[in-house]
Parts: structure tokens; sequence; C-alpha cells
């Protein structure tokens, strides 16, 4: 019988998978399981007899969970990571294919097999930075902003909580000021205005908003995904029709990199849900640290 360590997030998603019923369905899917909610101290330690981790939860707890296994040494035991999606975007999760009730997830785990993620490293801010869905500038920082005020007041159904996201991005297209940017992409060079730089690593982002259908979260390389200033409107009207549930087409400027840098005149900035607020412009760079975490996915 495999061993695993369950990392629960109790207030994620719509609160619908109490620690009783997790570990319920996990044993009864035939594995020995052991609980720790990342709400409580000393939650990340992990016995050295576990064969594999269970993150239940959104992006951010897969986040949170990533933090912890990389200040392991790399001498130490890696552990292959299952996710039960309990999130409101779980791009993560969506990029890597795995979807359906937990159950089905669970009894999937019985005949998986592993996908490496990439994870990117942010130089030159003030403390140095690690992404695993990804990092950008413009508007999707605003967009986080204003969300974070609103939270209180937009309830806990994911499927609203996505649809104000959508209408609020919607707005601040239309009021954004592009910003100036200098892109160099693995030693190619790229310059205008922009209302958004995204380096990416997964497909979506934010409310679940697919930007790259061709990123691949393993490939050792990040897609920088672009909206110039000259594709104000054409943006919105894309994210007005999603809005609607109207079919929606956009096709997003897309280079693809190992080694980025990036100058940015604006003041929006995040790096996965964490949102920077710059003083001054600013140059960072970004690197790929190739297959650092195998996640276990429905075998094809």
């Amino acid at each position: 019988m495999k061993k695993a360590t369950l990392f629960h997030n109790p207030n994620a998603g719509e609160k619908d998978f109490s620690k009783d019923e997790l570990l319920g369905i996990i044993k009864k899917n035939g594995f020995d399981v052991s609980y720790a909610s990342i709400k409580q101290e000393n939650w990340e330690r992990i016995q050295e007899n576990t064969d594999f981790l269970i993150i239940a939860g959104g992006d951010g707890t897969i986040r949170r969970v990533t933090k912890a296994l990389m200040k392991r040494q790399r001498i130490e035991k890696q552990f292959p990571v299952a996710i039960l999606p309990h999130g409101t975007a779980n791009n993560i999760a969506t990029t890597l294919g795995i979807e359906g009730s937990p159950t089905e997830i669970i009894k999937s785990w019985k005949k998986s097999s592993l996908k490496s993620l990439d994870i990117g490293m942010v130089h030159g801010l003030d403390k140095e930075m690690f992404f695993l869905e990804g990092c950008g500038f413009g508007i999707f920082p605003r967009l986080m902003k204003v969300m974070e005020k609103m939270e209180i007041d937009i309830g806990d159904s994911v499927e609203h909580k996505l649809k104000v996201a959508l209408a609020v991005l919607y707005e601040i297209v239309l009021n954004y000021t592009p910003h100036a940017c200098k892109i160099v992409a693995d030693g190619v060079k790229q310059t205008g205005k922009y209302l958004m730089v995204e380096v990416m690593n997964t497909r979506s982002i934010g409310p679940n908003l697919e930007l790259s259908t061709s990123s691949d979260p393993g490939d050792g390389e990040f897609e920088i995904v672009l909206i110039p200033e000259e594709h104000k409107d054409k943006f919105a009207d894309y994210l007005l029709d999603q809005i609607n549930g109207k079919e929606a087409a956009y096709a997003f400027t897309v280079l693809k990199a190992t080694k980025i840098e990036i100058k940015w005149e604006g003041k929006d900035m995040h790096v996965d849900d964490e949102r920077l607020k710059l003083k001054d412009p600013i140059v960072i760079t970004i690197d790929v640290l190739p297959g650092m975490m195998d996640f276990m996915v429905k075998t094809s």
C-alpha cells in the first residue's frame, strides 16, 4: 500500500471538501494517508517513508507547498505530487490535464505517469522570487489589485468569482494606459507599448483566461504573451464575448525563450499570485529551472 501525505487548504474554493471526506475517499481507494492542514504550524514536515504528496487546494496552495519543497536539499528524497484541484481558477491543474471528480482523480493515481514542471526564477527585484504559473506586467496585476478589494463582496461561488473577474478585467482594459517595454528573448529584442507582458508556464492565468494554448510546463522554456497598444479594442471585444458566452477568438502575440530580460516602464507587476507595486522602471531577468517538480497525471 502506497503511503501519501495530504496537504490541505481548508479555505480553498467553495469549502466543499472537509478533512474527513478527503481522507475517507483516499483511504477507500487503497492509499495509506496522513494529513496536514497548511493553516497549522509545522505543516511542511514530511515523513521519509512517504511515497508521494497530495495537494488539495488551488494554485496558491500548490505554490505554497512548492516553496516548502524548494527549501529541501536536492540530496534529500524528492516526492512526486498529486493534485486534487480545489481552488477558484486551478490553472496549474488544468494545464496538467488534471480534471474530474475527486474520486475519479484519486483512482487515476494507481496507474499514473509523471509530468515534469519547470520553475521560473526572477532576478532583479528586492528579493529573488520564483513562479509556477507566470510573471508579468500590466493589466493582470492591476486586476489582482481590484479583486483583492472586492473579495469580501463577491461571495464564495467559483463561477460567480470568475465572471466578476472577467468583467473587471474588461473595464481595466478599456481604461488602462499602455506602457513602454523592452523584451529580450534569447537575444532577440522586441520593443513597444503594451497593455500586458506575461511570461507564461501554464496555458491560462487569472480567471481561467487561456493565453497560450501551446504552453507545456515541462518543456524547458516559457511563452511570453503580449498585448500591444494597438490591440486594445480587439482584446476588449474578446473579453466582452467571453463574458456574454459567445464564441471568442483573439490572436495573442507569443514569443518562446529560455532566457528572458524585460524592462518595464509601468508600476504593475506580479509573480504568480503575489502583486508587486513598482516605484520606478525595472529590469528583470528570468531563468528556467527545468523539471523541478514531478506531478502525477492520468496515463493517456
